[in-house]
C-alpha cells in the first residue's frame, strides 16, 4: 500500500469518527484552525467598538501597546480613541481566522470592566473563552443585592479564590458584573454559582459540589453512575413570617350616605364670631393671647426652679419612737420581768 493510499484512510478514518454518534462532547478533541485551512482570507471586513469608564482610561493607556501587540499575531488592528473613550477592533485583508475577531471584541469588552491585562489576553486562546454575567438585575432591593454580591466574594475574597481553583477560571466581581474567564465547562459552573448566589443559595453548597465532583471523577467504578446520592441536597425554607400589626383597626359598618362635610376656616369664623372682627381688633386678640401663653409660661417654669429647693421628706427616729408604745405588749413585758426576778432569786 502506498503513502498517499494509507493517508487517505487515516482522512476518512476521521471523519468517521467525527461523524458517527458521540456520547461525552467534552472529549471530543477540536481540530485546530490553520492558515492553510483558509488561504483567500475573509470576503467582507467586520469591527466592535467598546466603551470603557473614565477610571479606566490610565490604565487602558499605559497597557495598550501590549494590546495591539497581541492582536497583530492574529492580524487584527486595534484603535484607542481617548477622547470618545472607545475601544476598536478590526479585521484586515491579512486576517485568516473569521471567529478571532469575536475573540478581539471579548478582549476589549474584559478591559473595560477592569480585568488586567494578563488575565484578558488569554480569551484569544482556542479553548479559552469568557463568560461577562449581568447580576443587577437578579435582585431588586440594592441592600440584598449588595449583601448577596458580598456573599459570592467572601471574607478577604476566599469564595471566589476557592471557586477559582475548582472551575480553572479567572473570576472578578466588578460593580454590577461578574467577568469570568477560562475554558467553556468551568464557565458553565461559574455561571450557575453566580445566578443562584443571587437567588439567595449560598455559595458554600456548589463548591462542595464541585469538590465532591472532583474527588468522584478520579474513581474510574463511579464514572458511569448517578452522583446525586453524593451531592449535597438544598432546601429551601421559607423563614420570611408575616409579622401581624399592633393595632387592628375594625372595619366600619357600612353606610351608603356619605361622610358629612368638614368645616372650612371660614366656617370656623364665621361659628366664632372672629369673622367679624377689624383688623385691629385681630391683633389686639392675638396680642392678649400671646401674653396669656407667656404668663402660663412663666408659672410653669417657676414652679420647675423651686422644685429644686424643696426639702425632701425625712424619716427621724423620734418618730418611729412615738409610735412604739402603741404597738408594746404589756403582758409579754410583765410576764418576762418575772422570769428574771426569779433566776435572780435562785442564783442567790
Amino acid at each position: 500500500m502506498s503513502d498517499s493510499e494509507s493517508d487517505g484512510g487515516e482522512v476518512e478514518k476521521s471523519i468517521e469518527h467525527f461523524n458517527g454518534p458521540i456520547e461525552n462532547a467534552w472529549k471530543l478533541k477540536i481540530p485546530d484552525f490553520k492558515p492553510e485551512d483558509n488561504p483567500n482570507g475573509l470576503s467582507e471586513e467586520s469591527s466592535f467598538s467598546c466603551l470603557f469608564p473614565k477610571y479606566r482610561e490610565k490604565y487602558i493607556k499605559e497597557c495598550w501597546p501590549l494590546v495591539v501587540k497581541a492582536l497583530a499575531t492574529h492580524h487584527i488592528k486595534a484603535e484607542l480613541d481617548l477622547i470618545v473613550g472607545n475601544m476598536t477592533v478590526r479585521t484586515t485583508r491579512k486576517t485568516w481566522d473569521p471567529f478571532i475577531i469575536i475573540k478581539s471584541r471579548d478582549l476589549v469588552k474584559l478591559l473595560s470592566r477592569s480585568v488586567p491585562f494578563e488575565q484578558a489576553v488569554k480569551v484569544l486562546e482556542d479553548e479559552i473563552s469568557c463568560d461577562i454575567i449581568k447580576i443587577k438585575n437578579l435582585v431588586r432591593n440594592k441592600e440584598k443585592f449588595v449583601k448577596r454580591r458580598s456573599r459570592l466574594i467572601g471574607p478577604n475574597g476566599c469564595t471566589l479564590k476557592s471557586l477559582e481553583l475548582l472551575t480553572n477560571c479567572y473570576v472578578l466581581v466588578q460593580g454590577a458584573t461578574v467577568s469570568a474567564i477560562g475554558p467553556y465547562k468551568g464557565l458553565q459552573c461559574v455561571r450557575k454559582v453566580v445566578e443562584e448566589t443571587m437567588k439567595n443559595i449560598h455559595p458554600i453548597y456548589n463548591i462542595k459540589a464541585l469538590m465532591i465532583k472532583r474527588e468522584l471523577m478520579k474513581d474510574e467504578n463511579l464514572q458511569e453512575e448517578n452522583w446525586e446520592r453524593f451531592l449535597p441536597r438544598f432546601q429551601a425554607k421559607n423563614t420570611s413570617k408575616r409579622s401581624k400589626p399592633k393595632v387592628i383597626k375594625k372595619k366600619k359598618e357600612f353606610t351608603p350616605f356619605p361622610p358629612p362635610l368638614q368645616e372650612s376656616k371660614i366656617d370656623k369664623q364665621l361659628a366664632s364670631g372672629e369673622y367679624f372682627l377689624t383688623d385691629e381688633q385681630k391683633r389686639s386678640k392675638k396680642r392678649q393671647e400671646q401674653v396669656a401663653k407667656e404668663k402660663r409660661n412663666a408659672v410653669v417654669q417657676k414652679e420647675r426652679r423651686e422644685q429644686d429647693f424643696v426639702a425632701p421628706e425625712e424619716t427621724s427616729k423620734r418618730s418611729n419612737g412615738a409610735n412604739a408604745p402603741d404597738k408594746l405588749d404589756v403582758k409579754s413585758l410583765k410576764s418576762k420581768i418575772a422570769k428574771a426576778n426569779k433566776r435572780a432569786g435562785k442564783t442567790k
